[in-house]
């Protein structure tokens, strides 16, 4: 799969509705590999036009990689990044509806064993992209950010993790001693999914490991509120959310 993008409407929402640059030469192209016989399919997006600042995984949320993770894809290699939106459900998953959605992503937070082996994978399959030498962060929204936590826990050398309203529950047996990077949250103070409890344990247990960490909570905001058209949605945290990471990944990369 190679291609070239026409238009990006998260981009426009998250910047007012500017262009992307005159010079951009925005391309796709398909990233394979494979996990005990299931194959995977991510999606690298750059601009050919630039040195790449670095390179910026995505892992995508419980109804798979969709458009959606390939515009912010877009959005990011509009800022000079290679990115890759990962997928850790496999080409033959094509799920249709929360029924599939739920399934899926429930089997993979239930053994965190297959979800560590996917994302390794993944992961392993981008180390030689353009722009990873530049440094390598991993970003994720809601279960995507469940599985970036995953990855910071499990001791993926990485430079950064950022985690969109994510789920922030500790599995048991687990804690963040071999977390590599700072990790940045953008979280809602009302999200239903990880409420404020969860969201200070983490603090708590980042802080106790010694992890260089911050958070950015917007009030009375609830889960989705990067996914336009949920019921969620928040157009001000949604955009205050990706100045932020744009303000991460130019810390950290």
């Amino acid at each position: 799969m190679t291609g070239r993008i026409a238009g990006i409407t998260l981009a426009a929402i998250a910047a007012g509705g500017a262009a992307l640059p005159a010079r951009a030469e925005i391309v796709r192209e398909a990233l394979a590999y494979s996990v005990d016989g299931t194959r995977f399919e991510g999606v690298v997006t750059r601009d050919d036009a630039v040195a790449s600042r670095g390179l910026v995984m995505i892992v995508h949320d419980w109804d798979g990689l969709t458009e959606y993770e390939r515009e912010r894809a877009a959005m990011l290699a509009a800022e000079g990044y290679t990115a890759v939106a990962l997928d850790l459900y496999g080409v033959e998953a094509d799920p249709q509806g929360m029924e599939d959605y739920r399934r899926l992503s429930g089997a993979l937070l239930a053994d965190r064993a297959v979800l560590r082996a996917r994302l390794d994978a993944a992961m392993a399959a981008a180390d030689g992209l353009p722009g990873a030498g530049a440094g390598q962060v991993l970003i994720g929204y809601c279960f995507g950010g469940s599985a970036a936590l995953e990855a910071a826990r499990a001791g993926a050398g990485l430079d950064g993790f950022g985690i969109f309203h994510g789920g922030l529950g500790l599995p048991e047996g687990q804690d963040y001693a071999q977390v590599s990077g700072p990790v940045m949250l953008w979280h809602g103070s009302a999200d239903p999914v990880s409420g404020p409890e969860e969201l200070a344990a983490l603090l708590i247990g980042l802080r106790e490991a010694g992890v260089a960490h911050d958070a950015r909570i917007y009030g009375n905001v609830r889960h989705a509120f990067t996914v336009p058209g949920s019921r969620d949605y928040d157009a001000a945290a949604d955009a205050d959310s990706w100045q932020g990471l744009l303000g991460f990944l130019d810390a950290t990369l």
